[in-house]
């Protein structure tokens, strides 16, 4: 699968290890940055996986920041992105099965590196329940 990432300086060593994992179980992954630990803006990574995830929808994206919270918020600015802050695999199995979230978001100084890997896993092997959610979806999408 097509996975867009993208993390702020403070997301930055987790995005690396989870790019590793993703390119290391057979994942194409496209990292839009940042690429240093320099202070940077999250929304400027948010919006670029946004955009990427929206032109690819067979994609899937990886945002990381500090708490995660930030990058989740500027990343569902843009109608059609579900971006899902998550804290475990059972968060990241509900965000596919229930909400069909396109874009899995952690926060970098919250989340250890094995959990988060089990919640990337998780996310990227669910499928998205549709029926009675397929309606909720949609009240979402307002014009």
């Amino acid at each position: 699968m097509k996975i867009y990432a993208g993390s702020d300086h403070a997301g930055l060593s987790l995005k690396k290890i989870l790019i590793a994992h993703l390119e290391k179980t057979g994942h194409q992954v496209e990292d839009l940055g940042t690429y240093t630990s320099d202070s940077c803006d999250y929304p400027d990574y948010a919006h670029k996986v946004a955009e990427k995830v929206l032109a690819d929808p067979d994609s899937k994206g990886l945002l990381v920041c500090g708490s995660g919270i930030g990058i989740s918020i500027a990343a569902n600015r843009h109608p059609g992105i579900r971006a899902a802050l998550v804290h475990c695999s059972l968060e990241a199995e509900l965000s596919r099965k229930h909400n069909n979230a396109n874009i899995i978001v952690m926060g970098g100084r919250i989340i250890g590196e094995e959990i988060a890997k089990d919640a990337l896993d998780k996310f990227l092997s669910t499928d998205f329940e549709g029926g009675r959610h397929e309606k909720r979806i949609q009240k979402i999408e307002i014009s």
